[in-house]
């Protein structure tokens, strides 16, 4: 059984090529997190804002060849997970007939955005992944490492907004975007910290 999901948030940050999307089920609470690369983030979001690259880039050309071979993405189902990483099947419908093209979930995304294109997610793969940790140690440990990687992620921002090189440089947006970006670590930071206090 396949699962309809939405595209619910998407994280851009300048480190590293490592970006993230969450995918939550349309009619439940269950939602997330596919890494994936920047260059997919860019164009999801790019996407999503209805902006238009001044050349055309291989999401929105692929889009194109598909429209003009006659073809209709009608939808793209998440329906395998192998070794921790994703597999995603298009299905393009021709005429009568239905092609299913394997993908990575970022560039079906990254391509079914721009037709609106349902997602969905198999039950398998939306249960393995969203399944609770088992025990409340298994909660903590993962609540500490989220908040090293925090830790890690708010020092190099609060390094760079305090660098005179990076401040003379930047945009004004790109430095509002760091400091919303810090503020949003630091009240998950404080959140967890929170949480992990309650239960010590």
């Amino acid at each position: 059984m396949d699962i309809a999901v939405e595209l619910s948030r998407i994280l851009i940050t300048e480190f590293g090529q490592e970006q993230v999307i969450f995918l939550k089920e349309k009619d439940g609470e269950r939602s997330f997190p596919i890494i994936i690369g920047i260059t997919e983030a860019l164009a999801i979001d790019r996407r999503l804002k209805d902006q238009a690259s001044p050349r055309p880039q291989t999401h929105d050309l692929l889009a194109t060849v598909i429209e003009a071979m006659g073809g209709q993405l009608e939808r793209i189902v998440v329906d395998d997970l192998r070794d921790g990483a994703f597999i995603a099947t298009l299905f393009i419908r021709q005429g009568s007939e239905l092609i299913e093209v394997d993908s990575r979930p970022s560039d079906a995304i990254a391509l079914g955005v721009a037709f609106d294109t349902p997602i969905f997610v198999s039950e398998t793969v939306i249960k393995e992944v969203t399944r609770s940790p088992s025990t409340a140690e298994d909660r903590i440990k993962l609540l500490r490492e989220r908040m090293h990687i925090l830790t890690e992620k708010m020092s190099e921002l609060s390094d760079r907004l305090n660098d005179e090189g990076f401040l003379a440089d930047a945009s004004e947006d790109q430095i509002s975007e760091h400091r919303h970006q810090l503020t949003e670590m630091e009240s998950e930071y404080d959140a967890i910290d929170h949480v992990l206090k309650k239960l010590g």
